[in-house]
């Protein structure tokens, strides 16, 4: 008899009280004589309204770690009825860990005190949280384990507070007005990330009571072998696409170049995004029999921004794959773009909703742009 993987359980932790459009700057600290100039056009485009920093909002002072969110996120599936201390796997993704080792997994295990167990990290930007997803239900297919913990976690305020950047790259506000996407340079990360951390608890077995999501398949494709880096950090982006790691560069040369902030190719991004990880793998799923869109239920996508939203929906339909947008299920607006953790934290609102029934379907969306990567997860309500 064939194992299945079930989720059991989902938590998320945002840090402190949401951060509106109108504060949100002076909780990260203006950079600069000014305000930030293109803020309010990047905020008009991305439709967000609210999101959480790990920032005191008075003294501009960090409130938690990375290690601290995700742990908090897991405290928070012990205090929905999962016993953390029969564990038998924890997976922790995150983007940026709070150093560059030990890994973070292993400092998550360390904050929460638990038992020994299994503990692995997975690496990425926005799918390094889907992959320790993967990594604990294909564990727990392959029978190696009977439970897991997967985490999806991002404290990016905490490269982004004012006194962390250069002057602000000068933009004409004319140009912002004639085309949006000129805004999509170092500035705009200011105002699209933010953070948050999500966890779920996987078993062989569904909740006795109640309902569980049942994992039926995690379809992963990376095009790095097609296109350039899109999103980095810790590098300089030269002449030929390739990137030079900080490791080749003069610790003075470190903050003199902006090698450590994170940088995002803008118009490699507009051009590539939708066709490598929307229209090109979902075709392939179409094709497969994988994905029949009239047999989803819900779709839920993690996109940067609104900006994107009806160009993701023009990519699926490329791909033959209509599902109408009134299936789409997302927070974006109100907690902000989570990175990694933006799955787990749009998982955890619908779990807990309320809405969801029976042999309903969920198709999750997790693209990645740091070199052209993508992700589809397909549930079911059982």
């Amino acid at each position: 008899m064939t194992r299945k993987v079930y989720i059991n359980n989902i938590a998320a932790f945002l840090p402190n009280q949401p951060v509106s459009n109108e504060t949100m700057e002076s909780v990260l600290g203006q950079i600069g004589e000014r305000p930030s100039r293109v803020r309010k056009l990047i905020l008009r485009s991305n439709k967000i309204t609210s999101r959480y920093y790990a920032i005191d909002p008075e003294t501009g002072a960090a409130t938690h770690s990375n290690v601290e969110l995700t742990a908090a996120a897991i405290r928070k599936l012990g205090e929905q009825g999962c016993d953390l201390d029969t564990i038998e796997l924890l997976a922790c993704g995150t983007t940026l860990p709070d150093q560059l080792m030990p890994n973070h997994a292993l400092m998550v295990h360390g904050e929460l005190k638990i038992p020994p167990c299994e503990v692995v990290a997975t690496a990425g930007i926005c799918l390094a949280g889907t992959m320790s997803l993967k990594y604990g239900y294909l564990s727990i297919l392959s029978g190696q384990s009977n439970n897991a913990v997967a985490t999806g976690s991002e404290n990016i305020s905490s490269m982004m507070r004012g006194w962390s950047f250069e002057e602000e790259i000068g933009l004409r506000a004319v140009q912002l007005e004639k085309d949006p996407t000129i805004a999509f340079e170092k500035d705009f990360l200011r105002w699209m990330l933010s953070d948050g951390a999500g966890a779920l608890w996987m078993s062989a077995v569904p909740n006795p009571e109640g309902f569980s999501l049942q994992v039926d398949w995690i379809y992963q494709k990376s095009y790095a072998n097609a296109l350039d880096a899109c999103m980095y950090a810790g590098a300089d982006k030269l002449a030929d696409g390739s990137l030079r790691g900080w490791r080749e560069y003069r610790p003075q040369a470190w903050l003199d170049q902006s090698i450590f902030p994170i940088k995002q190719d803008v118009k490699l991004l507009n051009e590539k995004i939708v066709e490598y990880t929307v229209t090109k793998p979902l075709l392939e799923l179409v094709e497969q029999g994988k994905v029949e869109a009239e047999k989803v239920d819900w779709y839920l996508p993690h996109y940067s921004s609104g900006f994107f939203r009806d160009k993701v929906y023009a990519g699926m339909q490329a791909a033959g794959c209509d599902i109408p947008q009134e299936k789409w299920f997302t927070n974006l607006s109100a907690k902000g773009n989570t990175g990694s953790a933006s799955i787990y934290i749009i998982l955890e609102e619908l779990f807990n909703s309320g809405r969801l029934k029976k042999g309903e379907t969920l198709l999750c969306f997790i693209p990645e742009s740091g070199r052209f990567s993508t992700a589809f997860m397909h549930l079911t309500v059982v």
